[in-house]
């Protein structure tokens, strides 16, 4: 009985038209025709094959909050639809991807762009102060018809790094286990740099392409080093190369120290280099100290009477030091890529920040193992987490460092001794991002979703401020010192062997 009365109410219906779709009413209005909107996909890849299970996070810029996330399939694929292309202002997105074990970084073609952005002010942190959290991601306007595919991600673990560290060029050694002992990192060749006869000169290591004369130009001030330097073309400073304004520009802080050689002084170059009028004073570098978006009144100066830094605000203020200044060209193409330093605050035309050149940095870089090492997926060391358990004279430290084993300082690695060394120079700096104004405070800092969860715990343990971190690397200008990283801004300095400092131990 009950389908004989659904049928007769059917029948009905369909008289008065109720149930038809032929008729138009005049007094009814047409449904509104939906709004375009966009979809963004990808794949996330690890050594080239489909990485499943990472999470993709869309990120609305408008309203700083998670739109959605998304989760790899088998394939490695993911999609994101529904993007609203209308209103008053376009839906603006940022994607990135997580998965515990492994760092990542993006790849788009035309329609989005790849770059760092600042995503401190989302997450609770640990202490009264606040670090700055930067993110390395695929930043996507939402436009009518701009859907966006190929929004690819490549996943690193440490064991694929995108840099090779070169040796610090020490020979020598002092001791045990330093670095002339165990010259770790890609050896340079028996003549590193090669005079183009052009008026410039290759660096075999990086491949960077450096003026030959290296005091050209006048002592000048921050901006006017970098307008001086922009402005060189060939027929100026000796150079026949054919060049052209806009192709030189004013080293970073990491491509003017890795010409220094540290197994020599007055100058740190090395022996038989074809550079010329080479001063053994302070150079500038294109590198902001960075101390916010507002502005930062200092940079980065090199000594390269020893290859010591300087920030001491005395001789590295913008506005009023008058520093040497040296010229650079080429994007590498040498036995090693350098590492961007992470810088991407823009304070000049022709800074570091706005060029960013050199291998650009992944998110997240560093891996917590869970068993007292953490990887760095830039360039594939491992280090000691725990970051306050060794803390001695330079030789005292070294011998520690030769004896760590699993068992000791939180490791559960199952290392044994002679396992781990103290980092060179070169290998303690490159834990470096030059974004961050004090690196021991971030490396100690955690970071908490809004629910009191853990976003990002911190990458070491007990990461002392204001200290010194000894390198295996003895200053050549005087050996009774070796270059000591100070924790805050990650500068480095000689120091007295026989003060007491701490050590971050690697593999």
């Amino acid at each position: 009985m009950r389908r004989v009365k659904l049928l007769a109410v059917c029948a009905v219906l369909a008289l008065v038209g109720g149930c038809g779709g032929s008729r138009h009413d005049p007094g009814m209005t047409n449904p509104p025709t939906p709004a375009p909107t966009d979809s963004v996909s990808g794949t996330v890849t690890f050594k080239g094959s489909p990485l499943p299970g990472a999470t993709v996070t869309a990120w609305i810029t408008n309203t700083n909050s998670i739109y959605q996330t998304a989760t790899t399939d088998a394939s490695g694929n993911y999609s994101f639809s529904g993007l609203q292309t209308t209103g008053d202002v376009p839906m603006d997105l940022h994607f990135w991807v997580t998965k515990p074990g492994y760092g990542f970084y993006p790849s788009v073609g035309s329609g989005a762009r790849v770059t760092r952005a600042d995503h401190t002010g989302e997450f609770v942190q640990t202490g009264a102060l606040i670090y700055p959290l930067y993110m390395t991601v695929i930043d996507y306007t939402a436009l009518p018809d701009a859907s966006l595919a190929g929004a690819d991600f490549a996943a690193y673990d440490g064991s694929n790094p995108v840099v090779k560290l070169a040796a610090t060029g020490q020979t020598a050694s002092y001791a045990s286990g330093d670095d002339g002992a165990r010259q770790s990192g890609v050896a340079w060749a028996a003549q590193r740099f090669t005079n183009n006869g052009d008026g410039t000169v290759t660096d075999g290591v990086t491949g960077l392409i450096w003026l030959k004369n290296a005091d050209c130009f006048s002592p000048a001030l921050w901006a006017d080093a970098l307008t001086d330097v922009n402005q060189l073309a060939s027929g100026a400073c000796g150079l026949t190369d054919g060049s052209n304004a806009g192709q030189w520009r004013l080293p970073n802080m990491i491509e003017l120290e890795s010409v220094v050689d540290v197994s020599a002084s007055n100058p740190a170059l090395s022996a038989g280099h074809p550079f010329i009028n080479v001063v053994s004073g302070l150079y500038w570098t294109s590198t902001s100290y960075f101390g916010g978006e507002e502005g930062s009144p200092y940079a980065w100066v090199i000594h390269l009477g020893d290859g010591s830094f300087v920030n001491d605000r005395v001789n590295n203020i913008k506005l009023s030091s008058y520093n040497r200044v040296w010229a650079v060209k080429g994007s590498g193409g040498g036995a090693v890529q350098l590492q961007a330093t992470g810088l991407f605050n823009a304070f000049h035309t022709g800074d570091d920040g706005s060029l960013q050149t050199g291998v650009p940095l992944i998110y997240p870089r560093f891996i917590d193992n869970g068993n007292g090492t953490v990887t760095d997926s830039v360039t594939g060391l491992i280090w000691l987490k725990q970051a306050n358990c060794i803390q001695q004279s330079w030789d005292a430290a070294l011998a520690a460092v030769q004896s760590l084993a699993s068992g000791q300082c939180g490791l559960t690695d199952g290392s044994a001794a002679g396992s781990w060394r103290m980092p060179n120079r070169n290998e303690m700096q490159s834990l470096a991002d030059r974004n961050q104004n004090n690196e021991a405070d971030y490396f100690d800092t955690t970071f908490f979703n809004s629910d009191n969860s853990v976003y990002q715990a911190a990458v070491f343990t007990s990461f002392v401020s204001t200290q010194y971190y000894w390198t295996s690397t003895t200053d050549a200008a005087d050996t009774s010192e070796a270059w000591a990283v100070f924790s805050c801004d990650y500068g480095v300095y000689g120091t007295p062997k026989s003060d007491t400092g701490y050590t971050l131990a690697v593999r």
